[in-house]
């Protein structure tokens, strides 16, 4: 049937719609059992399936709850069995009917009603429907480009109708757990002040205040903080959070995250609690004990051993420094490099040169300029740097990586930079490739003692690891100003399999320190005053210790729900390219609007000053 077709068909069906008044839905389509047999009940839902079978026709009736089977008899209702071949998918009807249980050999145990059925006594129809783009069921091949111009459609489905509850579940047991442990839920503004704190902020213009901006929050850090000096002692907020940052399958340009403050705490009181706050989610959502407390790991140690800060420890190939043992080998790269490190891969012998040429590829984009590799074989070792290698270093790599016949060996050598983010990426890729890591388990570790700074090559400055709010540790405070690469911060985060899914640190809460901090990232007091000035004078008011954590609530969900992309556990997203395909934004305004923000558009200017003969 043509698109033309079926839209003359909908619109024909149309006047059958009917009214809803005086139905009353008795059960959703997920309740009924064997036990209900006999009873009278009116459903209501979406056609998922129409199956006409020439005398009987039957009707798969979902609703978010779930399906059941609805039969349409001319023997039982000759009406509504005559009046229900206009049925299609998606059309919207209500039926009152009697629950039986379903012939011999017709049961279906997949289903939680599939022991029985309801004979349809009548029935109306609510609303028609358009034939979907894509099938409204999981066994969807629809790619997501088009689910996302179609959400309100995709969302149907029965798996994201599943995410969508679990996000709400993993909210509730958060919100009762901070409550039954004294945090008070606190919202803080959405449009406040442009701050530097890390990402792009986006700006919104104010109508009434002209020429100036407001800008929406990255995070509530600054007023959580102003919380604790107005004395709330212990706040929390489920917040939507928004950062202008380039995008990945686990960032959005507004997310939602876990916003908790404690004060008179420490770093050791924050991680405890968080513990016991994933501890009882996962008891009541996920019907699992987690082991308390978790493992503790320094960012030093992460970074040696994974290459990278949130390491996922479900699984082996640890890198491995050999940099002392060929630091005067015969292949330049390996002797001249700043650090040169090693994965082995067990059994790795049968990778072929396409695989290996792919994961050169792969590392490329973490700014290595190759990937050195051996294949470890009964009578020689394979590569073409085994040539260089002396007996000495071979027997020296061997007895560091324990290496046996058919594995192999991945080698990087460059900057320390360079050599973790590309191995230890790899390292999870070709994990991930191989299917090496354990299904359904779940991982936690604390990674403790980041750097407090992180030199920028685009800004040719040092600047805050996490945000310019942290504490220094003990005994690093005069290090900030004359040594910033060596100076380490009270900072925590809490690492799932690998992913990052939450952070927080001990809080500067001193005018003092604070000052000091600002001044080791290149704020004058000027400028310290104009961004920073209202924060200061609060530290002077008696800021009590105070310390915080925050969850990525998506993030938390998608690994959760074994989704591959936090898209999948938002109602509705943006796309890679930070857009919404189902309402078109961002998109232009009007004219009368931006007048109205005393904004004027690069282009209109330029097309003003072209006609009035004067540069723009």
């Amino acid at each position: 049937m043509s698109e033309e077709q079926n839209l003359d068909l909908q619109q024909e069906h149309q006047k059958y719609i009917e009214d809803l008044s005086g139905w009353v839905r008795t059960h959703h389509c997920c309740q009924l059992t064997l036990a209900n047999d006999g009873e009278n009940v009116c459903l209501m839902g979406w056609v998922q399936f129409r199956r006409d079978h020439g005398g009987l026709i039957f009707v798969d009736l979902r609703d978010r709850e779930g399906l059941t089977q609805v039969v349409f008899s001319p023997d039982i209702a000759p009406q509504a069995h005559e009046n229900a071949h206009i049925l299609r998918s998606e059309y919207v009807i209500a039926v009152k009917g009697k629950v039986r249980p379903r012939p011999e050999g017709m049961r279906n145990p997949n289903l939680t009603t599939g022991e029985i059925e309801v004979v349809v006594l009548e029935w109306k129809l609510l609303n028609t429907s358009k034939t979907p783009p894509f099938a409204i069921e999981d066994r969807c091949d629809a790619g997501e480009n088009l689910r996302l111009a179609w959400r309100y459609l995709d969302l149907r489905r029965p798996y994201m109708q599943a995410n969508l509850r679990l996000r709400h579940s993993i909210m509730q047991s958060i919100r009762r757990f901070l409550d039954e442990n004294a945090f008070l839920e606190i919202e803080t503004p959405f449009l406040t002040k442009s701050t530097p704190e890390g990402a792009r902020d986006f700006l919104v213009p104010s109508r009434l205040n002209a020429c100036q901006f407001y800008a929406l929050p990255q995070s509530p850090q600054l007023f959580k903080q102003l919380l604790m000096v107005s004395g709330f002692d212990r706040y929390f907020q489920i917040v939507r959070c928004f950062r202008d940052e380039d995008l990945r399958a686990d960032r959005q340009p507004e997310f939602t995250q876990v916003d908790l403050e404690m004060s008179f705490a420490d770093e050791e009181q924050v991680m405890q609690l968080s513990e016991a706050l994933m501890a009882n989610l996962f008891k009541t959502i996920m019907k699992r004990e987690l082991q308390l407390p978790f493992p503790r790991m320094t960012w030093t140690e992460a970074m040696e051993r994974f290459g990278v800060d949130k390491p996922d420890t479900r699984f082996g190939m640890e890198l491995v420094n050999i940099t002392d043992i060929v630091k005067n080998s015969g292949f330049k790269l390996f002797a001249q490099a700043k650090l040169v490190k090693a994965m082995k891969v067990e059994g790795g012998e049968s990778l072929t040169r396409k695989e290996i040429e792919e994961y050169t590829q792969f590392v490329a984009a973490y700014g290595a300029k190759g990937l050195a590799w051996i294949k470890i074989k009964a009578d020689e070792w394979q590569s073409p740097i085994a040539k260089f290698l002396s007996e000495d270093e071979r027997r020296g790599i061997v007895q560091r990586l324990g290496l046996q016949t058919g594995d192999i060996v991945f080698f990087q050598a460059a900057e320390p930079a360079v050599v973790n983010a590309a191995l230890g990426n790899l390292r999870v890729h070709i994990a991930r490739e191989k299917k090496l890591i354990p299904e359904n388990s779940f991982n936690f570790l604390w990674i403790t003692d980041f750097p407090l700074f992180e030199y920028s090559e685009e800004e040719k400055r040092y600047v805050s690891c996490h945000h310019p709010f942290t504490s220094p540790k003990e005994g690093h405070l005069d290090r900030m100003e004359t040594d910033p690469a060596n100076t380490f911060a009270r900072a925590y985060d809490m690492v799932l399999n690998g992913n990052e899914v939450g952070g927080g640190s001990v809080r500067i809460h001193t005018s003092n320190v604070q000052r000091k901090m600002f001044k080791a990232l290149g704020f004058s007091e000027e400028q310290a005053e104009e961004q920073f000035g209202f924060f200061i004078r609060a530290l002077e008011h008696g800021a009590p210790p105070h310390a915080g954590l925050a969850f990525g609530l998506d993030r938390l969900v998608m690994l959760l729900s074994d989704s591959s992309s936090i898209r999948e556990v938002i109602a509705f997203p943006k796309t890679q390219k930070a857009t919404c395909l189902m309402t078109g934004s961002p998109s232009t305004v009007s004219a009368k609007q931006l007048r109205e923000l005393n904004l004027r558009l690069r282009e209109q200017a330029g097309e003003e000053s072209k006609n009035s003969g004067t540069s723009a």
